[in-house]
């Protein structure tokens, strides 16, 4: 293993972090336990296998080199200790409210940035797993393959050889200049764009306290999971993709939540980034976090389901037209023209510009259609969990897993004390548009 410079968007990760901010994501995997020592068990099997899966033993260092300065590389850490990683914790009857404190603890920066918490049930059938990976070390995709990498074998198809290609940072070859310029100019006229949408993307929002409050560090998760038939059912009867569906039901949740607290849901229209992958395997830094995302107004104000879900599917289509290189979802991909020193002395500044950029983010995270395991104890619910940006009180994101799709909440606890109450809009929600559907 080597040392490998930080990709651009990587490094901005590393460098908007803060205390109360913590950028790592999460999933919490839920298992059907064959025994009341299988967490015990689990524990055991993580710790032992991460240590001979060369991704999880990479921490990340700071550069001061002339032609990288300011710049991080990823490099093997010699005093790797999985035992300072996994961590097995006492017998609980809530998941959720131990994932939840568990996720306002920000990973240690001087060792490789994950962790794996077992957590045993008290009912003894059962225990759940958070795995916590660093935004920097991995996004969604790389987190999975690294988390799946600790888990019982799977059979993968084999994959294709991938083509070296020059590292990242090594100095461009004077034939392609010419290309080179062009692309400069181009890549200009894309953040000129990318910042008008922006400002455009600005007006006349209103937003509600509950998703914009002052932060307090502090975290709460919940999660829930609808059946991907009835998520299929009223697809088919609207039309649209299954995604456009889960955003929607985002949206009526919200408007169930805000009436019922009291907040109110009229005239909200808040602003969701909807990240899109851009991460290509065979590239110089397949770990390296490759994203963009689009922009849209989440219909909460609508009373109308229905009128709820054609407003998403349009908004959805519209931005795929235009593609994830435009509009002001695509912000980060501003994050390859930042020097590695600007990142560094403007990381706390671009993690404060947040709030001006989105209100919420609803992500989606694969997951293998096969059924995973951790010592033969089956995986019977994945909650994935996204970081929550400065200035946001709530983020959602999703994953589908053998006919169930799990919807992850990550809020500050003192903005959003009912998340609990959030977590059955969703499902009320998903009802509501199966009603809306039956002729």
């Amino acid at each position: 293993m080597t040392s490998d410079l930080l990709a651009p968007l990587d490094l901005a990760f590393w460098n908007i972090e803060s205390d109360r901010h913590p950028m790592h994501l999460a999933a919490l995997g839920v298992f059907a336990a064959h025994s009341p020592t299988a967490g015990a068990h689990a524990a055991d099997l993580l710790a032992a296998r991460a240590a001979a899966v060369p991704g999880l033993r990479m921490r990340i260092r700071d550069v001061w080199q002339p032609l990288s300065f300011g710049s991080a590389t990823r490099e093997p850490d010699p005093g790797f200790d999985p035992m300072n990683h996994v961590r097995l914790h006492a017998p609980t009857a809530d998941f959720q409210a131990v994932a939840g404190r568990l996720m306002e603890r920000s990973l240690e920066r001087g060792r490789p940035p994950w962790e794996a918490h077992v957590l045993p049930g008290e009912d003894g059938v059962s225990f759940a797993v958070l795995f916590k990976f660093h935004h920097a070390l991995a996004d969604g995709l790389r987190a999975l393959g690294l988390a799946a990498a600790v888990l019982d074998p799977m059979d993968l198809p084999a994959r294709r050889p991938r083509r070296e290609e020059p590292p990242h940072g090594r100095l461009p070859d004077v034939r392609k200049l010419p290309d080179l310029l062009r692309g400069a100019v181009s890549d200009l006229g894309r953040a000129l764009d990318i910042g008008a949408s922006l400002a455009v993307s600005g007006l006349g929002v209103r937003s509600s306290p509950a998703l914009t409050a002052e932060p307090s560090g502090t975290r709460r998760t919940d999660g829930v999971a609808v059946d991907l038939d009835d998520v299929h059912r009223i697809r088919k009867a609207v039309g649209g993709t299954v995604n456009d569906v889960l955003i929607a039901v985002v949206a009526g949740a919200l408007r169930r939540w805000l009436d019922e607290r009291g907040d109110g849901s009229e005239g909200v229209r808040p602003r969701a980034l909807i990240p899109v992958s851009k991460r290509r395997p065979r590239t110089a830094h397949p770990q390296g976090n490759r994203l963009s995302g689009y922009v849209i107004r989440l219909p909460v104000n609508d009373p109308d389901p229905l009128r709820r879900l054609d407003t998403v599917r349009s908004a959805m289509d519209r931005n795929k037209d235009a593609g994830p290189n435009r509009g002001a979802g695509a912000v980060a991909l501003l994050a390859d023209h930042v020097p590695a020193l600007g990142h560094r002395l403007g990381g706390p500044l671009a993690g404060q510009a947040a709030r001006l950029w989105f209100d919420i983010l609803v992500t989606s995270v694969p997951l293998p259609g096969l059924g995973l395991k951790l010592g033969g104890n089956p995986v019977t619910e994945v909650y994935p969990f996204a970081p929550l940006a400065r200035g946001h009180s709530l983020a959602v994101a999703i994953s589908t897993y053998r006919g169930h799709v799990h919807y992850g909440l990550v809020a500050d606890a003192e903005a959003v004390p009912d998340l609990d109450r959030l977590a059955r809009a969703v499902s009320e929600e998903v009802e509501t548009l199966i009603t809306a559907c039956d002729p």
